[in-house]
């Protein structure tokens, strides 16, 4: 069973991993360092591009805390509480329970990423209030679904390709989502983790001397307090019809939004989330308390964010990113060149974890080589879309709306997500190479 390999990785990483700000500090520290040695720019200019791009993920640091904060909201409703509650009661056993969590993980995220994120933590956080189960293992099995996210309806990198207009269309044209996410390998591959993802979380259930169980009350949302006032304010906020003339107004448009062809972005599912919640809150009160529990986990976004978007501008504008590309380019042939995508890609994620991102900078170094050496382009770029999502699973950036729901730190999870990392990582690279 996979769970005595789990084990000596738990605790390693329970011993070793520090909290994901210590983390990002780190890493602050790392390129700032290897953009002045590799690089040869000097600290001076290093420190220069690290303030300038400090705040440069601003817009998308609000999404993300509007990830965790209206998915929260929304589940805290009787009506999805309910729902996640009936759909948790399917699962009559530990293993049910892991299995359960990671396919409905798996299946979210390859419809939209952010819905994968909260979907998944909130779904654990039902199971656990049903089922005896170890609680990290659960969440980080509601994680690792998020690994499909880029062979999905909404990969990044495949989306821009197939977009006219792209800033690579004058190298590769514009290459159409049935050569990239609807392609042959890409659905072999989704086939293969579907079935692999949860069977390896299955494999690692720790024994019971090992687990760590949560107390199901402590998983219960925090009771309406009651009104000992009757202001008119108060009617205001307990007011029915104030709630759904604006939620209904919102829906309102989503539906006008989708039948005039618009698909599901980030914006667009919070936007979902939030108006959804207006409506099955029922009143302005009851949608205040719940955000007021929702904002207790947001911190790690708020001040991890702004030192990740100076590491991204470090690592792109020093240069060390397509450097590190070009490495790996140098050595590959046309029948390698996916697989080392692959890992170049996984690599680069660590220090720029953003899929448009990474692709701005890798697609002009692999594109080329791609047409040069006479390799698949479009296998290619799914094998930079796929080698960003893989190092996700050790990438605390992308766990913080996770953790934060499911009230968990990054060691807690990261053993178990270590070894998936692994096993995942050995089935992208066998699929790209020979598929």
């Amino acid at each position: 069973m996979l769970n005595a390999a789990a084990k000596p990785l738990v605790k390693l990483v329970d011993r070793y991993l520090p909290d994901p700000f210590i983390f990002v500090l780190l890493l602050s520290i790392v390129v700032f360092a290897a953009a002045v040695i590799f690089e040869q720019q000097s600290p001076l200019q290093v420190l220069q591009i690290w303030g300038d791009g400090f705040w440069g993920l601003l817009s998308f640091s609000m999404q993300m805390l509007l990830v965790l904060v209206t998915g929260f909201m929304l589940a805290s409703t009787p009506l999805v509480n309910a729902i996640l509650n009936r759909l948790a009661g399917r699962a009559k056993s530990a293993g049910q329970a892991i299995v359960l969590v990671t396919v409905v993980s798996l299946a979210a995220s390859w419809l939209n990423w952010g819905f994968g994120l909260v979907v998944g933590a909130l779904f654990a956080k039902a199971l656990a209030r049903k089922v005896k189960v170890d609680y990290r293992l659960l969440v980080a099995s509601a994680y690792s679904g998020f690994i499909v996210w880029h062979g999905g309806l909404a990969g990044s990198i495949p989306l821009i390709i197939a977009t006219p207009g792209h800033f690579t269309e004058s190298i590769i044209g514009v290459i159409s989502t049935s050569s990239t996410i609807f392609s042959g390998f890409n659905l072999l591959l989704l086939a293969i983790l579907f079935v692999a993802i949860p069977l390896v979380n299955y494999l690692m259930l720790p024994k019971a001397a090992d687990s760590m169980y949560v107390d199901p009350a402590k998983l219960q949302q925090h009771p309406l307090p009651a009104s000992d006032t009757d202001r008119p304010a108060d009617k205001l906020e307990n007011s029915l019809l104030l709630a759904l003339l604006v939620g209904f107004a919102g829906l309102g448009y989503l539906i006008q939004y989708f039948v005039k062809g618009g698909g599901l972005n980030l914006n667009i599912v919070n936007f979902l989330f939030l108006f959804l919640a207006i409506v099955l809150h029922g009143t302005p009160r009851r949608l205040l308390h719940s955000l007021q529990q929702a904002m207790q986990g947001g911190a790690g976004i708020v001040i991890q964010f702004p030192f990740y978007a100076g590491i991204m501008a470090m690592m792109v504008q020093s240069g060390l990113a397509q450097s590190l590309s070009q490495w790996f380019v140098s050595f590959a042939t046309a029948e390698t060149l996916a697989f080392w995508s692959f890992i170049s890609a996984g690599i680069v994620n660590i220090f720029v974890p953003s899929g448009g991102g990474q692709w701005a900078v890798q697609a002009p170094i692999m594109l080329p080589a791609a047409l040069e050496l006479g390799a698949d382009v479009s296998r290619v770029a799914m094998a930079v879309a796929w080698g960003d999502a893989w190092t996700n699973l050790i990438q605390p950036f992308w766990a913080l709306p996770v953790l934060a729901i499911a009230g968990l730190k990054a060691k807690d999870i990261m053993g178990f997500c270590l070894l998936q990392l692994v096993v995942t990582g050995v089935i992208i690279s066998l699929v790209l190479s020979f598929a």
